[in-house]
């Protein structure tokens, strides 16, 4: 089945833009082709509408009534323990270092860029100490003794 992720009641989505950005959101009802009801009683939106082309479906969907009302959004929200689920995700955690990044100041920046340039020079460091290894393993026999390099003619 090419498609996992439909728009549908109960299913959780991201909010990618619009002065919730960044929050998720429940979709109570579909209003038409552009548009659902939704409803974050945890993420304090209030229920309302928004288009689709604001947000981004996840894996996630939550299991109540057609157009439940907020109260049992809520209680299906707490009884998945989606908060919990969602900051596990890889999708949450590139928000979260996103947000991370865009708070750095320039010292930090800066801080950042020479723990890399130490990370990379560990990094080569051991791999040619392990290129290096390598070639005196093949160069001896299985006797433990050096093998003389072929003379080429």
């Amino acid at each position: 089945m090419p498609f996992e992720r439909f728009v549908e009641s109960g299913r959780v989505a991201y909010v990618s833009d619009g002065i919730h950005k960044g929050k998720l959101v429940s979709i109570v009802d579909i209003i038409d082709q552009n548009r659902v009801l939704v409803d974050g009683p945890l993420s304090n939106i209030p229920r309302g509408e928004m288009r689709l082309s604001q947000l981004h479906l996840t894996k996630f969907r939550l299991r109540f009534p057609y157009t439940g009302s907020t109260n049992v959004v809520r209680k299906a929200w707490e009884a998945a323990d989606l908060d919990k689920k969602w900051s596990e995700t890889m999708w949450a955690k590139k928000v979260e270092n996103k947000k991370k990044r865009a708070a750095m100041s320039d010292f930090d920046r800066f801080k950042l860029g020479k723990a890399k340039q130490i990370r990379n020079k560990m990094r080569t460091d051991v791999f040619f100490c392990l290129k290096k290894h390598m070639r005196t393993r093949k160069n001896t026999k299985a006797s433990g003794k050096p093998v003389p390099p072929k003379k080429e003619e």
